[in-house]
């Protein structure tokens, strides 16, 4: 699952009674813009319950289900969402299925109170995790075999957990920049531009352009720079010059606040650039090239084929396949 991979990833979402929504809409949305964004279906999910039926949310909306929670020899990870009242729904049985599953799936995540559920079924134990900020002290508590951080999202082995609905996000982002880069996450992001809370009261927050968190207002200003000059890039010590700090300062500063190199955040944005005037005009590849701020067509190509697994012209022939299809039909 958090490898780079072409190959469409199919995802199980257990949906526990009383969660959010928005919750819902965390794990499904960045994967659904992905989709959108790379014009293939790169992923693919199902909800279920632990009855099959429709699950009630903190909305009063039933979500519908396609299926029941079994412990199955399936594969394919396994999302717990939960939000209010979890304890309910943590029954020996599903308990008991939770383990089973374990043995077979190769991720198990808990999102937000489904890790919860991961930890009552001894799923967490000698591993870190994360709740949300009001639950965290009365989890470190309850469960003392469980290294409890306070983080946005944990990646630990074959366990995942997320503090909230954005912390969430967050964590489904960089599902995406592992599997497809850098670039993909970057332009899925800017579909989700929003302050991220901290659990660091006195820590500045300021949301770059871009979408992805920048806690270091030259951050946010070097990336204003840097989409301000997508024809013609600044070199990296003239943008570090304008941001007001070295070379080395402003690399340590992106690392930092959105982890990753300037160059590479650079990169992905012209990269995005090109990629919509590729999906969305006629122009040619050559004049996209310089538009994007790359020497030619091919160096163009070469990177673009690197970042999106396919170069600008299987993009356009494939997307017009899709068009043709959906008229046929």
């Amino acid at each position: 699952m958090l490898q780079r991979s072409t190959e469409r990833l199919d995802i199980d979402l257990l949906v526990l009674p009383d969660t959010n929504l928005i919750l819902i809409a965390s794990v499904i949305e960045p994967l659904r813009g992905a989709n959108r964004i790379a014009g293939s279906e790169l992923y693919r999910w199902r909800l279920l319950t632990p009855d099959g039926a429709p699950v009630p949310t903190t909305s009063h909306i039933a979500v519908p289900a396609e299926g029941t929670f079994q412990a199955t020899a399936e594969d394919r990870p396994l999302f717990v969402l939960a939000s209010y009242n979890w304890h309910r729904s943590a029954t020996p049985a599903l308990k008991m299925q939770l383990s089973q599953a374990a043995r077979y799936r190769r991720i198990i995540a808990g999102i937000e109170s489904g890790t919860w559920l991961l930890a009552e079924a001894s799923l967490l134990d000698g591993l870190r995790a994360t709740v949300h900020w009001e639950d965290y002290e009365d989890f470190a508590l309850a469960y003392p075999e469980v290294g409890a951080v306070k983080d946005r999202f944990v990646i630990d082995g074959k366990r995942l957990t997320t503090s909230g609905s954005l912390p969430t996000v967050d964590l489904m982002l960089e599902v995406i920049r592992q599997r497809q880069g850098y670039s993909l996450a970057l332009e899925v992001s800017r579909l989700f531009r929003y302050e991220q809370p901290s659990f660091h009261a006195d820590e500045t927050l300021s949301a770059a352009s871009a979408g992805l968190r920048a806690h270091d207002p030259r951050v946010t200003q070097a990336v204003h720079l840097m989409e301000e000059h997508i024809e013609q890039p600044l070199v990296l010590a003239r943008l570090a010059r304008r941001v007001g700090v070295s070379a080395r300062h402003l690399q340590d500063l992106f690392q930092q606040s959105i982890g990753a190199p300037p160059h590479v955040h650079y990169l992905a944005l012209r990269l995005n650039t090109a990629r919509r005037k590729v999906i969305e005009t006629t122009a040619s590849f050559a004049d996209i090239a310089a538009a994007t701020g790359f020497n030619s067509a091919s160096a163009f190509a070469r990177s673009y084929r690197a970042s999106f697994f396919e170069s600008p012209s299987e993009t356009r022939r494939r997307l017009r396949r899709r068009i043709i299809s959906s008229a046929q039909t």
